[in-house]
């Protein structure tokens, strides 16, 4: 009688199955990503304006990109912006993970309310705080009609001050994230360690400084990626804010790589800006992601 030759384990035949069903994805990863930055990194050292052109000029396009004051100006915003937002939204975003972490009533819905604005897209979030900044119809204009006839809030049409609005607004809608990324890992606390301090006598504000953010270390450099590839994004609550005004006050990259691929029809100089976007989110997030990789090997080999 013959045998039935033995049957391939399931286990390898779902690791097959998964590496199959990962396929499309490779392939999207390899030729739309890392093909799109190659090719974009070639067409910034060339001589495109309407179309791609194969020749060769090295860093000419780069020397043009640093020569632009539009460039520099777009580069001093992001900064500012950058700083700002990740900042407020960090800590707005820790004391709203601490004050649901009381467990306070209604937590699912507060959960909700404050998590809700990172759902909108920053098109309708600019739109919105357009309307409340607005000088003659927004918080100015109801500050005024309430009896304070000399209440100035006319940020958004500041030239010194207008970026301020873009931070006021995105804020709004990041630290939510934020909030819901600190409270995972402050629900992961054990609560031994609450009961210890307390009766060590330690002040809680104490607590949380010493001993609770180094042990949401994880969670805060998640969300400090998550928010820097915001900043780098940055475009379309600019866009419906302010459209980079007045002037070019509120100019960022993103907005300047855009009007100078569409509206100017440069792509050699767009490429250029991409580039030096790509690199500086790569300066930026590799080695938070290196140092998270190696903290977490250092976990495991424990």
């Amino acid at each position: 009688m013959n045998k039935k030759p033995p049957r391939q384990p399931l286990r390898r035949r779902y690791s097959v199955a998964a590496h199959i069903a990962l396929l499309p994805m490779a392939f999207t990863v390899l030729f739309a990503y890392l093909g799109t930055m190659l090719w974009t990194a070639r067409v910034s050292v060339s001589s495109s304006r309407t179309f791609p052109a194969s020749d060769f000029v090295g860093l000419a396009q780069y020397t043009r990109l640093f020569n632009n004051d539009r460039w520099l100006l777009s580069l001093h915003n992001i900064v500012w912006y950058g700083a700002l937002f990740i900042a407020a939204c960090l800590l707005l975003g820790f004391l709203l993970a601490v004050f649901i972490d009381q467990k306070v009533a209604a937590e699912g819905v507060l959960r909700t309310v404050f998590l809700y604005p990172y759902a909108m897209s920053f098109v309708a979030t600019g739109l919105i705080w357009q309307w409340l900044l607005n000088p003659e119809l927004g918080i100015q204009e109801v500050l005024r009609q309430i009896g304070f006839p000399e209440a100035r809030f006319d940020w958004i049409v500041d030239q010194d001050k207008v970026i301020f609005t873009v931070v006021i607004a995105t804020v709004w809608q990041a630290s939510g994230l934020v909030m819901a990324l600190l409270l995972s890992g402050l629900r992961g606390i054990d609560d031994e360690l609450w009961k210890a301090t307390r009766i060590d006598g330690i002040p809680r504000w104490r607590v949380y400084v010493s001993i609770v953010l180094p042990m949401l270390g994880a969670s805060i450099s998640t969300a400090f990626v998550l928010l820097f590839v915001m900043v780098v994004k940055l475009f379309d609550a600019v866009v419906a804010m302010t459209q980079g005004g007045p002037g070019t006050a509120s100019e960022v990259p993103a907005k300047f790589i855009m009007d100078y691929l569409f509206g100017r029809a440069n792509l050699g100089l767009a490429s250029a800006a991409s580039v030096v976007l790509l690199s500086t989110v790569l300066a930026i997030v590799a080695p938070v992601l290196y140092a998270r990789h190696r903290g977490n090997r250092r976990k495991d080999t424990a």
